[in-house]
């Protein structure tokens, strides 16, 4: 018979264990309603040795933070193969997988949490929104943006974000409507802006050259055919 001995824990990976725990507390609800008790109870440690690795709450909620915005950054990473209307509705399961793992901590994310007005929160989730646009333009093959295609990018970013944060609110609207809607929401904003711009018509029917027949653009140009006749 042996005997459990508790393995003791590096620094760096005790701080990686606490970042998890915090991680998983603050996913469940808002991290104004977690107390370091609490973090240090589910880490299996004293609530001083808690201060021993982060000097306070808003300095661990930073650090699961930072983890949450490096992880939700990687959904929108997505093989550049097939159609572009197929590829952003991917990445937008993805995204909605992580809304509904980490609801409350998303919620207070983007609408302000405990660190609010903190600059290096601000900077992560600029990070994450930067990231997402970065990996949009690679889809769409272009390096140097317009002004319109950037402005289409980063609107349609701030659109996923707030449907995602009033679809937390109920979830009134089925998850899969909303992807799908989303992605019709980003070739709706490209044909807008292509009515005012020859480039943006030029990249527009690029796009939908490449669409098949059953893919979520052309699900779009049929509901709106239907919509006018």
């Amino acid at each position: 018979m042996t005997t459990g001995v508790r393995r003791r824990m590096g620094v760096e990976e005790r701080r990686q264990q606490l970042i998890g725990v915090a991680l998983e507390l603050f996913s469940q609800r808002s991290p104004d309603d977690v107390s370091i008790d609490e973090i240090a109870s589910a880490a299996g440690i004293s609530r001083p040795l808690v201060y021993h690795y982060f000097p306070g709450k808003l300095s661990l909620y930073e650090a699961a933070l930072k983890r949450a915005a490096q992880e939700l950054a990687a959904r929108f990473v997505e093989p550049q193969e097939g159609p572009l209307g197929a590829r952003l509705l991917r990445v937008m399961r993805r995204y909605f997988d992580f809304v509904e793992e980490h609801g409350p901590g998303f919620s207070a994310l983007m609408r302000g949490g405990p660190a609010v007005g903190s600059t290096a929160t601000n900077a992560l989730i600029d990070s994450v929104r930067q990231a997402a646009y970065v990996q949009i333009l690679s889809h769409l093959k272009v390096e140097n943006p317009p002004a319109r295609l950037e402005l289409v990018v980063r609107s349609w970013i701030s659109l996923a974000e707030s449907t995602a944060l009033i679809w937390l609110d109920g979830r009134r609207i089925p998850r899969a409507e909303l992807e799908a809607q989303l992605v019709h929401d980003f070739a709706a904003l490209a044909a807008v802006s292509a009515a005012y711009d020859d480039e943006m018509g030029e990249l527009l029917r690029r796009m939908l050259k490449e669409e098949p027949a059953d893919g979520p653009f052309s699900d779009l140009v049929g509901r709106l055919i239907s919509l006018a006749s």
